[in-house]
């Protein structure tokens, strides 16, 4: 890597550590979300908007924007925090996360939320959506990609597969299927509840080109992604490798249940972790 990008590099982990800082709040305040699948796509989702898509916060209809689907909708606490820190709307919105009458629900929703390209709720619906938005902008000939992140354990759903097998059938070369691959779901461990492997044979079987990647190393995932990018005709299957609650060591470790209430001194050891990680990126950039 050149210098250029070691700084971008930098910079992005950097946003990263921030945006898991503000979901820390989020779901303290509210007492209630997923901590550990919004952790685990942090670094995914501060990749996509603040290096890959074409999105432009100051005008958020803008026809040939790139459009994001949040299949995962339970992990939207990180979502609306990359939207936040990206300039969507303010920051202390993030903290009526939950509340009644507010922008920012348990999932995300398309008709108030500046940002929000597709509402989410039941797993499953937002590989079906994003293939309708890949043919849209094909038959409206715009060169713009649709990315849409979905949850491993989330690919139990045989809506997912459909989804698949049409974005094949219909040569969707503009659309992004990205799998965080943190290998939890509510129950326990996604092999043990309906196994996925070999995922990336299955993926290809059904006429997706896929590549695996670590989902936390962004040099890797911009690897990944320009290898996909090259790929012209079949739509794309990223296979992000992730840890479960990625950036607090008690959460990677399963100290925390999938769906928990944190205590103040649970909050405060966790922020703690953060910031000191935080501290240590801030001498990395000197």
């Amino acid at each position: 890597m050149n210098a250029l990008e070691r700084d971008l590099e930098l910079q992005l982990r950097r946003i990263a550590v921030e945006v898991r800082k503000d979901v820390l709040r989020m779901i303290s305040i509210a007492d209630s979300g997923h901590l550990g699948s919004s952790f685990s796509c942090v670094d995914i989702l501060v990749y996509l908007y603040f290096h890959l898509m074409k999105v432009n916060p100051a005008e958020p209809d803008w026809m040939e924007r790139d459009r994001f689907v949040l299949s995962k909708g339970h992990a939207c606490p990180s979502l609306y925090a990359v939207l936040a820190r990206k300039g969507y709307f303010e920051r202390e919105e993030l903290w009526n996360y939950r509340k009644l009458g507010s922008l920012l629900q348990g999932h995300p929703l398309y008709i108030n939320t500046l940002g929000i390209d597709a509402p989410s709720g039941s797993l499953g619906m937002g590989a079906g959506i994003s293939c309708g938005m890949a043919m849209a902008l094909k038959s409206l000939s715009l060169d713009s990609k649709v990315f849409c992140l979905m949850g491993d354990g989330e690919l139990q759903e045989g809506s997912c597969w459909e989804a698949f097998m049409t974005a094949s059938h219909w040569k969707l070369d503009n659309l992004f299927f990205v799998i965080d691959r943190n290998g939890q779901q509510m129950e326990g461990h996604t092999e043990a509840i309906k196994a996925l492997e070999p995922l990336k044979r299955k993926l290809e079987s059904f006429g997706l080109v896929c590549f695996e990647t670590d989902g936390h190393d962004f040099s890797l995932i911009d690897e990944a992604f320009a290898q996909a990018s090259l790929a012209k005709g079949p739509p794309k299957a990223i296979i992000a490798h992730t840890k479960w609650g990625r950036g607090i060591t008690l959460a990677e470790n399963g100290g925390i249940p999938v769906k928990a209430s944190l205590s103040r001194n649970e909050v405060t050891i966790l922020l703690d972790e953060l910031n000191r990680e935080s501290m240590a990126l801030s001498e990395e950039g000197r």
